[in-house]
């Protein structure tokens, strides 16, 4: 005889939520510009104080933390604004 083939269950697709960014996309431009501004000003106070300051009376930690405050804020505000115009990183 004939084999005659079992019945094949069905399996139901996973329901899944639709992706929620954790930032809007419609705030890129607002968080570019905030970031940026924030990042160039400290930035600016960074190589002012370095420019007008005796090496004899700088301090070590004011030039860190200005240093590191201006590299997070422009390094945000250049990943949102590669993020506004398009690049996905």
């Amino acid at each position: 005889g004939s084999a005659v083939a079992a019945p094949v269950p069905s399996v139901q697709a996973p329901t899944m939520e639709d992706y929620v960014p954790p930032v809007s996309p419609a705030l890129f431009p607002q968080l570019t510009l905030i970031f940026m501004a924030v990042g160039v000003f400290f930035l600016g106070n960074f190589l002012v104080y370095e420019v007008t300051s005796l090496k004899s009376a700088r301090s070590l930690s004011k030039e860190v933390f200005m240093a590191l405050a201006a590299s997070i804020f422009l390094g945000f505000g250049v990943m949102f604004l590669a993020l506004w115009v398009g690049i996905y990183l």
